[in-house]
């Protein structure tokens, strides 16, 4: 089975890019979590980006963090936490498609929190 992927480039050219995807990858999906919560009867709950709503999540699962889940059986197979020195790609703005590693995060309460990578190229 092949998977296209289209994109953008910081310079703003196009990119297209198909790759193999085995069973195994096709069988999971990847979720940034953006509420975790306690519930009715002090059942815990965490959702993801695209509204999946997960019961008894891993307690050190927080907003942010992205997780792993089986399609077949719903339920997470790992998760990565959101912290300093791990390897991420920017998702958006003008900035989108950079891959580095987080050095710093500020947090700017009531407003947008800012996080700042750096490159393989050196930048910031």
């Amino acid at each position: 089975r092949w998977m296209g992927a289209f994109g953008n480039s910081n310079t703003g050219a196009a990119w297209l890019s198909s790759a193999r995807v085995t069973k195994e990858e096709a069988g999971y999906k990847l979720g940034k979590v953006s509420r975790v919560w306690v519930g009715l009867k002090g059942i815990p709950y965490c959702s993801t980006h695209d509204g999946r709503t997960f019961r008894y999540p891993h307690p050190d699962i927080a907003i942010n963090d992205t997780i792993r889940f089986d399609l077949k059986t719903k339920k997470i197979l790992d998760f990565v936490k959101f912290e300093t020195g791990n390897l991420v790609m920017v998702s958006g703005g003008r900035n989108c498609g950079r891959i580095g590693v987080i050095v710093s995060k500020e947090k700017h309460p009531g407003t947008y929190d800012i996080v700042h990578i750096r490159d393989s190229a050196g930048q910031t």
